[in-house]
């Protein structure tokens, strides 16, 4: 039985299809409005969400199925101190399919090793957010018409951004991309990102300081917010959150052609003066996300019906421990440690559920 919990779970061609798919539901909604008749989702949210939600909830109802579950930890029993694992179990009886975010990274990895039916991850921490990503795609896709021969400029938040982790995760697997990165020297992306996807397969990338420095050669400018909910204090983010502001006059050099991409919400990192200039792509991507998660319940829904087993875990050592906070192993209740061989020549083990290092 497949789960989505990182962007890798798909192919390429997986991937391909999926956008294949929503493509088609954009032209002809009318033959999807009963595909799902009878299904019910799940909506398992620890944590605020507004477009990520209420697009999962649109999309199922617009393939005429339900949807139950929460929208803050509050009020499930999860207050009650109940284990993601058991929610899992629980919330299996009731729906054909999950969806949960929660703010510990590997929480719905978790939920997908003990549910009885598919699981979606829906943003865990500052880890992955893969339906977002296939939003991403989709609006690339639609705006560029291809998904190769790119040059990717990402700029705010890289290293709590899971938007970003995702995206440059998706199209490592894809031809002639080359990535710019334009953060803060504290938001950076993280160093399992960018030596185990950027280097190692080779992709062309650089760090620059400014927007100004590398805008005339972005083809795709992935703007993202500072996640104040990720930083250790106040202060941090107060000092940071002005760091980088897309305006007008900052797009003076950018290509005509340019595809603006925002996953929201916004703060105050796009000007809203930008919101009438053609290239700006971030409406538009909320929309096709909904487009895309239908493409994706279908799917998931599809194989499930063909096969229940669930997939086999990778080969692990449980004889390390992980120390992020942020991992779920820090309080999911009696969860064993599982740490996998990333890289074979260097000997690097990451946690399975968050992707630290081994120390």
């Amino acid at each position: 039985m497949r789960s989505l919990i990182g962007i890798n779970d798909f192919s390429v061609e997986e991937l391909d299809t999926l956008m294949e798919t929503a493509i088609d539901i954009i032209a002809d909604p009318k033959k999807y409005s009963e595909k799902c008749k009878g299904k019910k989702l799940a909506t398992l949210f620890f944590e605020p969400s507004t477009r990520t939600r209420l697009s999962f909830e649109a999309a199922m109802y617009e393939l005429g199925g339900s949807v139950l579950g929460f929208s803050e930890p509050n009020s499930s029993s999860a207050v009650k101190g109940e284990s993601v694992a058991d929610t899992a179990k629980i919330l299996s009886c009731y729906a054909d399919i999950l969806v949960m975010r929660h703010f510990k990274e590997g929480a719905p990895y978790v939920a997908s090793r003990n549910a009885t039916v598919p699981v979606i991850n829906a943003g865990d921490g500052g880890h992955n957010h893969p339906t977002q990503t296939l939003a991403d795609l989709l609006t690339i896709y639609r705006c560029k018409g291809r998904l190769n021969d790119l040059t990717i400029g990402y700029c705010g938040d890289l290293k709590y951004g899971r938007t970003v982790h995702s995206l440059i995760s998706a199209l490592s697997r894809y031809t002639g991309i080359k990535t710019v990165l334009i953060a803060p020297e504290k938001l950076t992306l993280p160093s399992y990102i960018r030596q185990d996807v950027l280097e190692k397969k080779g992709m062309p990338y650089k760090q620059v300081s400014s927007l100004e420095e590398a805008m005339g050669e972005i083809d795709v400018l992935y703007m993202t917010r500072l996640q104040r909910e990720r930083f250790a204090n106040d202060d941090e983010y107060e000092c940071l959150k002005n760091s980088f502001i897309l305006t007008p006059d900052k797009l003076k050099d950018a290509k005509k052609d340019m595809c603006i991409l925002h996953p929201l919400p916004r703060v105050n990192e796009i000007s809203v003066a930008v919101d009438d200039d053609p290239r700006a792509k971030y409406f538009e991507q909320a929309l096709n996300g909904k487009y895309m998660r239908m493409a994706l319940i279908l799917k998931l829904l599809k194989e499930a019906e063909e096969n229940s087993e669930r997939e086999e875990e990778p080969q692990y050592r449980d004889d390390l421990r992980c120390d992020n906070f942020r991992c779920v192993t820090a309080t999911e209740q009696e969860l064993q440690h599982k740490f996998v061989l990333t890289d074979e020549e260097n000997g690097v083990y990451r946690c399975l559920y968050c992707e630290s290092k081994a120390r």
